[in-house]
């Protein structure tokens, strides 16, 4: 796979296939130093990768000091209505890939993008965590097929 093209028009595929390809870009990009400018970017990568799954998953983004993709790694996978989230967990990986900042989003298969009380709740309890290591949280994307909602825009981070 690594000979072909990442994406032709003559290339067909299962959504499964499309998908490999669009994760293949998205490492090659971050190979070239992708940087997330603004958080509409964030937002569409966050978009791209959750959106449609049918189980809740948390997936984090890792930043350098210059915000700087590091990687991106689903986190936790979760039920059709929830995905448990750790902060130790998050900070650890952090840690882990010397990371200077985090954004982190996850998916409502309900295909409502409204954030819970929940969601507030582990965005504020991860702030917490990582601020105490020197990590900054960036934001918080709910995705759904609709759309997605910036907890740092609605001033929740």
């Amino acid at each position: 796979m690594e000979n072909l093209p990442l994406w032709h028009p003559s290339l067909d595929g299962t959504d499964d296939e499309i998908l490999a390809r669009a994760d293949a870009i998205l490492r090659a990009r971050m190979r070239d130093g992708l940087h997330i400018t603004d958080p509409q970017a964030a937002g569409k990568m966050l978009r791209y990768r959750l959106a449609g799954r049918d189980r809740e998953f948390f997936t984090v983004i890792l930043l350098d000091t210059r915000h700087g993709v590091i990687d991106v790694v689903d986190l936790h996978a979760g039920t059709i209505d929830g995905a448990e989230v750790h902060p130790r967990e998050v900070a650890r990986l952090a840690l882990l890939r010397n990371a200077a900042a985090v954004i982190v989003g996850h998916n409502h298969p309900s295909g409502n993008p409204e954030p819970s009380a929940a969601d507030r709740a582990v965005t504020a309890r991860l702030k917490q965590a990582l601020s105490i290591l020197d990590i900054r949280l960036l934001d918080h994307f709910v995705v759904a097929n609709n759309g997605v909602v910036s907890l740092a825009a609605r001033g929740w981070v």
